[in-house]
């Protein structure tokens, strides 16, 4: 018989075991990659916004609001690359802004942070934007696309092949084209027209809203888009309905993995271009349909949260939220948002935004959100960036990195966490020149790259300046220096008067970029 202090044991253990199992399932959290879409360091509530964001600002306040993150470039699919590989994407051929229908940028057998998640015992999905390229050369719509998501260590995808305003509008799931009429096969062209569907060039009255030349080509759903494409019409998405859509898979995606680990990255496409939010956010900022989109991508957030609270995931959930790139206004279609803009400033205090090797080009919200793990109510100016993720995520999961994989990815967990706000030494910028020919646009030239180290930010010397779709490009054919805590407009260039320091730091960014990797 059981003496009464080793039956109070026996109880006091039994009391434990919840406690035990829920910390022994903490110790792989499910993670969550939140990735919009042009959202600038102002756009959220919490970082001054008069856009309200209710919902990401709850967020933040449950986390860590990160005050001196950036994207690895300005523009999207550079930042996607290195936020998947942890490898800046200067270093690798071809890593610009892709049409739709671009070869695979990453590999099958690369290292990605989805190959390593999987290696932790993680279920591993992708839902939204992929802008990463598909395919080997010419991508054959109406059969299994491959390489994708599937073959750099995803499980699931359920994805847009580019971006909204890129052709073809229409979703994969896994490998092929989702609701697909085979008698109605898909055609693409970025170069020449194919079939005989209006153009926006052709048809301005059928328009919802006007569109720049390089954005005047195929019209679906009442929006030119870039590139030409025929077929594929039950396949093709509506633009106000395909947040909701994602959303849905999103959710189906957690619930059907609800025990766990998954690893989710969610690539929304709030504020890009073209912007149609959903009628019940339309009107909701007073902004125009810019802001609308802001307010939507918000809900979505929520709506996700209150399903992982539903399921009992919240407290087992790292989300992590953040941008590809800072903000643009006018990005090819006239949408007003330029003018209902008001005083509202995107970038928040910094220069520019989307496309720019200033700060706005780079400088993004981003929260780190993990009840009882990541610190609460926490401001950190830890110097973090994207390309980062790959290690940190490693450290949290006890994964070892192979010593030729994620080059330029170092641990922040710390950081991440917000136990500290000691973060890197440094982090490299960089962006290309975006030329317009006609009906068609591309990055041209070579990178213009930028080196920020504590206050201070050096922009090598390249070209004339430049703008492009209103935002100043940050070129000069001479290097720039500027001490960002006196000047975070970037106005002074001090390059001239501390010479020394300008070699200096030319003189790192060259050795960072000769060396062909930064990570130890």
């Amino acid at each position: 018989m059981l003496s009464r202090r080793a039956l109070l044991l026996a109880g006091a253990s039994a009391a434990l075991l919840p406690a035990v199992a829920a910390a022994s399932s903490r110790k792989k959290p499910n993670i969550i990659v939140i990735y919009a879409d042009d959202l600038g360091f102002g756009d959220l509530g919490c970082y001054g916004s008069p856009i309200a964001t209710p919902h990401i600002d709850k967020l933040a306040a449950r986390g860590t609001r990160f005050i001196n993150a950036h994207s690895p470039s300005a523009t999207c699919t550079p930042s996607r690359y290195a936020l998947l590989t942890g490898d800046y994407a200067w270093r690798a051929s071809g890593t610009q802004i892709l049409p739709g229908d671009a070869p695979a940028l990453i590999r099958p057998g690369q290292f990605t942070l989805p190959h390593m998640l999987k290696q932790a015992g993680y279920a591993t999905g992708v839902v939204g934007k992929w802008h990463l390229g598909l395919g080997d050369g010419k991508v054959d719509w109406n059969g299994e696309i491959a390489p994708g998501p599937l073959d750099v260590g995803f499980d699931y995808g359920y994805f847009m092949p580019a971006t909204l305003d890129r052709v073809p509008t229409v979703l994969i799931e896994n490998r092929r084209v989702v609701n697909l009429d085979p008698a109605d096969p898909i055609r693409v062209d970025y170069k020449a027209k194919v079939g005989d569907e209006p153009t926006g060039a052709e048809h301005p009255e059928r328009l919802k809203f006007g569109a720049d030349p390089e954005h005047s080509n195929t019209i679906v759903n009442g929006i030119s888009r870039i590139g030409y494409m025929t077929g594929g019409r039950a396949a093709r998405w509506t633009d106000e309905d395909l947040t909701d859509q994602l959303l849905s898979k999103a959710v189906d995606f957690v619930t059907a993995r609800k025990d766990g680990p998954f690893f989710l990255y969610f690539a929304m496409n709030e504020p890009h271009v073209p912007r149609a939010p959903h009628p019940r956010f339309v009107g909701a900022s007073g902004m125009g349909p810019r802001g609308d989109t802001i307010v939507q991508f918000d809900w979505t957030v929520g709506a996700l949260m209150d399903k992982l609270a539903e399921l009992g995931l919240a407290d087992d959930t790292l989300v992590i939220l953040s941008s590809d790139n800072g903000p643009i206004l006018f990005d090819g279609y006239q949408d007003q948002a330029v003018e209902l803009a008001g005083g509202h400033k995107p970038s928040g205090p910094y220069r520019s935004g989307k496309y720019s090797i200033y700060e706005g080009g780079t400088r993004v919200p981003m929260i780190a959100s993990w009840p009882g793990h990541v610190r609460a109510g926490h401001v950190s100016a830890a110097l973090i960036g994207h390309v980062d993720m790959v290690a940190t995520l490693a450290a949290l999961v006890k994964q070892e990195l192979p010593p030729t994989a994620a080059v330029d990815s170092f641990e922040m967990l710390a950081p991440l966490l917000g136990r500290s706000d000691k973060g890197r030494d440094y982090v490299i910028q960089d962006t290309k020149l975006m030329v317009t020919t006609g009906s068609t646009v591309a990055s041209s030239g070579a990178r213009i790259l930028a080196l920020r180290t504590g206050d201070w930010k050096f922009i090598r010397g390249s070209v004339e300046p430049h703008k492009f779709h209103g935002n100043a490009i940050g070129t000069l054919a001479q290097h720039q220096l500027y001490d960002l805590a006196a000047d975070p407009g970037e106005r002074e260039n001090l390059a001239d008067r501390m010479p020394e320091m300008t070699r200096k730091l030319a003189a790192w960014l060259d050795k960072v970029e000769r060396d062909g990797r930064s990570r130890p």
